[in-house]
């Protein structure tokens, strides 16, 4: 076994310079409370006309799946030292393609503070909670 000292000095024992990770999770039936509560003005204000189609492209399982969005945003925000700034929630948008690869766009002053456009995402979720990782 390698010492620990040889083993730091090896090019894949860091992580490049400047990458950072963000990570999620929500509750699904925190989403669904909130959605009972405030109605759709809750999803209006959090979510892109986008992202409300696609979460009701399966009625069943709209509440996880903007529950996903939720913690997507959220861990766009830790990856990219957002919390801070006053992006608007609408300003990160998760989309999906045709083969439902999602991807976070950022847009406006998200965008700008960000330096970039769009960031790889994992999302995943199940009946009680939903996980997402953004990589900056």
């Amino acid at each position: 076994m390698m010492p620990a000292r040889d083993i730091a000095q090896l090019p894949h024992a860091s992580a490049p310079r400047g990458l950072r990770l963000g990570m999620d999770m929500v509750r699904v039936e925190d989403v669904q409370a909130s959605i009972a509560r405030f109605g759709e003005r809750f999803v209006e204000r959090l979510f892109s006309p986008a992202e409300q189609a696609d979460a009701l492209c399966v009625p069943a399982h709209r509440a996880e799946r903007l529950a996903a969005r939720f913690a997507a945003k959220e861990a766009a925000i830790k990856a990219f030292g957002l919390s801070e700034a006053g992006v608007s929630w609408r300003e990160l948008e998760v989309r999906c393609d045709e083969r439902g690869a999602c991807r976070l766009r950022l847009h406006g002053r998200a965008a700008a503070l960000a330096g970039r456009d769009e960031a790889p995402l994992s999302l995943s979720h199940s009946r009680g909670h939903a996980i997402a990782v953004v990589l900056a």
